[in-house]
């Protein structure tokens, strides 16, 4: 019982790929590529960006037509919002369907994910959490192999986040 006593259903502040791809935290083998990639990957997270880590939230799973208005005037119904943005593809500039929102405080942070994360943006449900690029150590990129989440179309099921805690393993009793 021992091993499990620093156990969480959740990730911890350091991001290990093969411990988020697995299904209860403790595969010591990678079981597809996408894992093997992401231990692979170099990423560097954006330097030099303005905005603060702690009080930005990642938004996604919105519609291509929504603009980063959209999302300012969903996010100010609850708190102050200082800037939001809408990533868009580089070569076609159509959006990606994920942004980020900056907020005025740690607080507003923690109210926004609370609070707007399940909600509908013009038809779509929204997700919302922190930011983790740039604040968890080792994070990678979904298109790195990394990330949470996921859904069994793309093959991909990710575990250790929100919406995919982590199962506690079953440990025989001797």
């Amino acid at each position: 019982m021992d091993a499990l006593k620093d156990w969480s259903p959740y990730t911890t502040r350091e991001y290990d790929p093969l411990k988020a791809g697995s299904i209860d935290g403790t595969d010591t083998e990678p079981h597809d590529k996408a894992i093997t990639r992401a231990i692979e990957a170099h990423y560097e997270p954006p330097h030099g960006l303005k905005s603060k880590p702690e009080r930005t939230v990642f938004v996604a799973r919105f519609g291509p037509q929504i603009t980063k208005d959209d999302l300012k005037k969903h996010f100010d119904r609850i708190v102050n919002v200082k800037s939001a943005t809408v990533i868009k593809d580089v070569v076609t500039g159509c959006s990606q369907c994920y942004g980020f929102v900056e907020l005025e405080n740690m607080d507003d942070a923690r109210r926004v994910v609370r609070r707007l994360h399940g909600s509908s943006l013009k038809g779509h449900t929204i997700f919302v959490d922190f930011e983790f690029s740039r604040s968890m150590q080792g994070w990678k990129p979904r298109r790195l192999g990394g990330g949470f989440g996921g859904k069994k179309e793309s093959g991909q099921l990710r575990f250790g986040g929100k919406e995919r805690p982590f199962k506690k393993p079953i440990v025989p009793i001797n």
